[in-house]
C-alpha cells in the first residue's frame, strides 16, 4: 500500500489564496480535455511557479521535496521498474530499503503512478517531489542512453521540445549525433538550466567523465554527470544545434541557437574550446526578460540612478560601463539603449556577438574572418548618420581612437571596458596609447558595477556578528556594524547556499574640470578615484554597504565581489593581515 496524502492540491492552493476559483475552473477544464497534469498546467499558465508548487506540496500536503543532484542513484533501484513506466509517469526510484521504495516524482499527487510502482515492486511507495526539469534530465540518462553493449531502452514517450539545429555534416555522422536519446538528453539539460534560472551551462571533459555544471547566481554548481561513453555525442549534438563544424576539434568555435522550448524569448550562445581531454563547451543562456530591464530595476541607488540618467540624456560624449566578465555590463547597456530608443533617433550598435535583437535598433555583428572588426565596423557606422552608437567593447587603440572621435563630434557613444573600478577606465584607455586630451574631450562618465547575490527570502534570519566579522565590517566599511545583520541559513529553495537572485552595486565616475586637469597631468587611477570620492562619488564598497544595511546581502558577499576594486576607495592598506583573514591573496 502506498504512503499517500489524500488531500488535493487544489484545496491547498485555494486556502493559501494562490489561485482563484475562476483560474482553478479553467485549469480543471483543460486538464479534463488534454489529460495534462494539474500542476504542470498551473506552471505553464504562469499562475504559480514550480518552486512555489513544490513548497505547497511540502508544507501543506507533507510531501517532501528532494534535490536529485545530491543523490547517487543505484541502477538496481532505477531498474526496479520498467523504463516505459518510469518515462510515462515521470518517476525515478531513488532508494529502496526494508520493503519501502522512495519514488522521486514530477507529480507526487499522481495516485495511479504510485499504485503502478507499488504493484510492480511489491513494496510500499513513499512519493517525494522533484523539479520536473531535473526528473526529465535524469530519465534521459537512466533509461534513454544506449549502453556500449547496445542494451538500453528508448524513451519514446519523452516529449521535450527541441532546439533548432542546422549545419551540413556527413550522413553517417548526422545519424549518430541525431540519435534520439542524445537529442532528448541535450534538450532536457537545456530545459532544466532554463527552468532553474541558470546563466551558463559548462560541459567539461576529463579522463573519467563529462563534468556538467550550471551557473546559478554567478556561482557554478555540479549536476549529475552522464555516462562517459556519451561525451562525444553530447558535444557533437550541441555543435550541430549551433551550426558549428563537428569535424573541427582543434580550433575554438562560436555559434548561436534560437531555442524553441517551453519558454519564449530564449537564445543560446555556444562557445567551444579544445582542451587536452576534448572540447569544452559553454552555453550562455540569454533571456530577453533578464537582458532588457527598466533602468530603475538595475539596482541603482537613488543618487546613482539620477546621475546615470543625466549621462544618458547628453547628446554627445562617451559613457563607459566597466567591470569583470559576468558583472552585468551587457544588461546595463541593452537597458540603456531600450530607454534611449526613440523614433527620431538613429541607433546603431556593433557587437561581438549580438546577444539579443532590439526592435528599432540597427545591430552590426563583428566578423573577424572577413576582417570586419570593431574599428572597421565603426568607420562604416559613422557614415550612416547615427545619433547613438553602442560599441560592444573597446579592445584596442584603433577602436578607442574612433570611439572617442565619434564621441566628441556629436554622437552619444556607449561602450564597455574590463577594469576593477571606474577611475581605472581612464588609465586603461591611456595605457592603450590614447592621448590624454582625447580622453578628457570625449569621456563624460564611467559606471563600474558588480553583481552581488541576495539573501534567500525563504531562509533569511537576523544574527549578532562575531568578533572576526565585526573587524571585517570596520575595516571594509570604516564604521561599526549594527547590532544585528542578516544572513541566509540555507534551505532547499536556495540549493543550500543562503542566497537566491542577484542585484547590482555601482560607482559612477563623472568627469569635471578638476578631474580633467588631473588626467592631463597623467595622474594615476588611485589619485583620480580618491579625488572623485572627495567630490561625492560613492565607491562600490560603500554602495555595497547600502545593500548590507538594507538586509539584501551579506558582508561576505560584498567582500567577495569588491575586494579587487578597493584601491583608492578609502580601504586601509596597513598590512594588518586583512588578506589572510579573508582568505584572499594579492595578485
Amino acid at each position: 500500500m502506498a504512503m499517500f496524502n489524500s488531500r488535493r492540491i487544489e484545496s491547498a492552493l485555494l486556502e493559501a489564496k494562490l489561485i482563484t476559483e475562476k483560474e482553478l475552473s479553467s485549469v480543471l477544464d483543460e486538464h479534463r480535455k488534454t489529460g495534462k497534469r494539474i500542476g504542470r498546467l498551473l506552471v505553464e499558465k504562469g499562475i504559480i511557479s514550480e518552486e512555489k508548487l513544490l513548497t505547497i506540496m511540502e508544507e501543506e500536503l507533507n510531501i517532501p521535496q528532494v534535490n536529485l543532484d545530491q543523490y547517487r542513484i543505484n541502477p538496481a533501484d532505477a531498474n526496479s521498474i520498467p523504463a516505459e513506466m518510469a518515462i510515462r509517469h515521470r518517476v525515478i526510484p531513488i532508494a529502496s530499503k526494508d520493503g519501502l521504495v522512495t519514488l522521486a516524482m514530477a507529480d507526487p499527487l499522481d495516485l495511479a503512478a504510485v499504485d503502478d510502482v507499488a504493484m510492480v515492486t511489491g513494496a510500499e511507495v513513499n512519493p517525494v517531489a522533484a523539479r520536473e526539469s531535473t526528473v526529465n534530465y535524469l530519465l534521459t540518462q537512466l533509461y534513454s542512453i544506449e549502453e556500449p553493449t547496445g542494451q538500453g531502452v528508448s524513451a519514446r514517450n519523452v516529449k521535450i521540445p527541441e532546439g533548432s539545429s542546422s549545419g551540413h555534416v556527413p550522413g553517417h555522422s548526422r545519424q549518430k549525433v541525431d540519435d534520439a536519446p542524445v537529442v532528448r538528453m541535450v534538450n532536457s539539460l537545456i530545459e532544466r538550466a532554463i527552468e532553474e534560472g541558470a546563466s551558463d551551462i559548462h560541459l567539461e571533459p576529463s579522463d573519467e567523465k563529462l563534468r556538467i555544471r550550471i551557473r546559478l547566481d554567478g556561482v557554478l554548481h555540479d549536476i549529475t554527470a552522464p555516462p562517459k561513453h556519451t561525451r562525444a555525442n553530447i558535444v557533437s549534438r550541441v555543435k550541430i544545434m549551433a551550426n558549428l563544424d563537428i569535424a573541427e576539434r582543434r580550433l575554438p568555435q562560436d555559434g548561436n541557437i534560437e531555442w524553441k522550448g517551453a519558454r519564449e524569448g530564449i537564445s543560446l550562445r555556444v562557445s567551444t574550446l579544445p582542451t587536452v581531454h576534448g572540447e569544452k563547451v559553454v552555453i550562455r543562456i540569454l533571456e530577453k526578460e533578464k537582458i532588457i530591464l527598466p533602468l530603475e530595476k538595475l539596482g541603482f541607488s537613488k543618487g546613482n540612478y539620477q546621475t546615470f540618467l543625466r549621462l544618458l540624456l547628453n547628446h554627445y560624449g562617451l559613457v563607459l560601463v566597466t567591470g569583470p566578465t559576468g558583472c552585468g555590463k551587457t544588461t546595463t547597456l541593452y537597458s540603456a539603449l531600450h530607454y534611449l530608443n526613440r523614433p527620431h533617433d538613429n541607433i546603431i550598435t556593433v557587437e561581438d556577438p549580438v546577444e539579443y535583437r532590439l526592435k528599432g535598433v540597427n545591430q552590426v555583428q563583428v566578423n573577424r574572418r572577413i576582417n570586419h572588426n570593431f574599428a572597421n565596423a565603426l568607420r562604416s557606422i559613422l557614415r550612416q548618420d547615427p545619433n547613438i552608437i553602442m560599441v560592444g567593447e573597446i579592445r584596442d587603440l584603433e577602436t578607442a581612437k574612433i570611439t572617442t572621435q565619434a564621441a566628441f563630434t556629436g554622437h552619444l557613444v556607449l561602450s564597455t571596458l574590463h577594469t576593477n573600478n571606474a577611475a581605472g577606465a581612464v588609465t586603461r584607455l591611456t595605457d592603450m596609447g590614447l592621448a590624454e586630451y582625447l580622453v578628457t574631450a570625449s569621456l563624460m562618465g564611467v559606471v563600474a558595477q558588480r553583481l552581488v547575490r541576495k539573501i534567500c527570502s525563504h531562509c533569511i534570519e537576523a544574527y549578532i556578528p562575531g568578533e572576526k566579522e565585526k573587524y571585517l565590517y570596520q575595516s571594509f566599511f570604516q564604521k561599526d556594524p549594527p547590532r544585528k545583520l542578516m544572513r541566509g541559513v540555507k534551505c532547499k529553495r536556495c540549493n543550500n547556499t543562503g542566497y537566491r537572485g542577484r542585484t547590482a552595486i555601482h560607482e559612477i565616475f563623472v568627469l569635471n574640470e578638476e578631474l580633467q586637469e588631473l588626467i592631463l597631468r597623467k595622474s594615476t587611477a588611485e589619485i583620480l578615484q580618491k579625488k572623485a570620492v572627495e567630490q561625492g562619488m560613492v565607491p562600490l564598497v560603500q554602495d555595497g554597504l547600502r545593500c548590507v544595511e538594507a538586509g539584501q546581502t551579506t558582508v561576505d558577499e560584498i567582500i567577495r565581489t569588491t575586494f579587487n576594486s578597493i584601491s583608492g576607495s578609502g580601504f586601509p592598506d596597513d598590512g594588518s593581515g586583512i588578506t589572510q583573514i579573508l582568505g584572499l591573496g594579492r595578485d
